[in-house]
C-alpha cells in the first residue's frame, strides 16, 4: 500500500492470516510481491506502480468476488482504483478494522 512504510506488507500478512483462518481464499499483493522479488529490499528497488496494479487489478477482473479493505486505506491511490473496479464489477467491498 503506498504512502505507508514497508508498503504496509505486515497489515496485508496479518489480514490474510486471519481471512484465511475463516476460509477464505485471498490474493495478497504483498505476498505477490515478495514471490516475484524474494524480498521487501527488492520490492523497494525493482517493483513499479504499474506492475504492481496490473497484476493486482488482472486478479480482481479474473477471480474476486469480494474485495477487503485494510485500514487506513485512504493513503493509498491504488486502492482507490481498485475500490472502483470493485464497484464496477459489483464485487462485495469489506472494510477491515484493527
Amino acid at each position: 500500500m503506498s504512502g505507508f512504510s514497508d508498503f504496509n506488507f505486515p497489515a496485508f500478512n496479518k489480514a490474510a492470516k486471519e481471512l484465511r483462518k475463516k476460509g477464505h481464499e485471498v490474493f495478497n499483493p504483498a505476498e505477490e510481491d515478495i514471490k516475484k522479488w524474494k524480498n521487501l529490499k527488492n520490492v523497494r528497488k525493482y517493483a513499479n506502480y504499474r506492475d504492481c496494479l496490473r497484476k493486482d487489478l488482472n486478479w480482481m477482473l479474473d477471480y474476486a468476488e469480494c474485495i477487503a479493505i485494510l485500514p487506513g486505506w485512504q493513503k493509498s491511490k491504488g486502492v482507490k482504483v481498485e475500490l472502483s473496479l470493485a464497484k464496477a464489477l459489483g464485487l462485495e467491498i469489506r472494510f477491515l478494522r484493527k
